[in-house]
């Protein structure tokens, strides 16, 4: 079994620290990423950390995902309401999946309610900030030792 947790960030999310920060906070990508590879380090996992503003870029780090990793936390940011294709890739990865939002989508406007994602996650991690990412990695450490 593969020790490696996919961590995959789609649009925008490069902007962290800078973008609405009064919704999304003031900590960095790169501050996440760091407490990612700490947290799972800790835990005996190693994390491949990416983003990218693109959704072809975000399915074939899905494809790999399947070969690599033995699970897969994904904030697919705008890509979450649109992308049928992020969906179908989604679909084809069997280990567990966590969706995770920095923000509580449900407490925004309406446009953020309807999730494609949310159809193939094992678990959805929502409003936790930043944090989120830690706790997720805790989550699928454990689903990962136990499958």
């Amino acid at each position: 079994m593969s020790n490696t947790i996919f961590v995959l960030n789609g649009p925008n999310l490069n902007l962290l620290g800078e973008r609405e920060p009064s919704v999304y906070g003031t900590t960095t990508l790169a501050d996440i990423r760091d407490r990612c590879h700490a947290k799972a380090g800790a835990l005996g996992f190693v994390v491949d950390f990416r983003q990218t503003n693109f959704e072809g870029e975000l399915v074939e780090s899905v494809h790999q995902a399947r070969k690599e990793a033995c699970g897969i936390i994904i904030n697919p940011a705008g890509y979450t309401f649109t992308s049928v294709a992020l969906l179908d890739a989604l679909k084809t990865f069997d280990g567990p999946k966590i969706e995770l939002h920095i923000s509580n989508v449900h407490a925004r406007e309406s446009i953020y309610h309807n999730s494609l994602i949310s159809r193939t996650a094992t678990g959805i991690m929502i409003g936790f900030g930043a944090r989120g990412y830690e706790l997720a990695i805790e989550a699928m450490a454990g689903m990962a030792k136990a499958s």
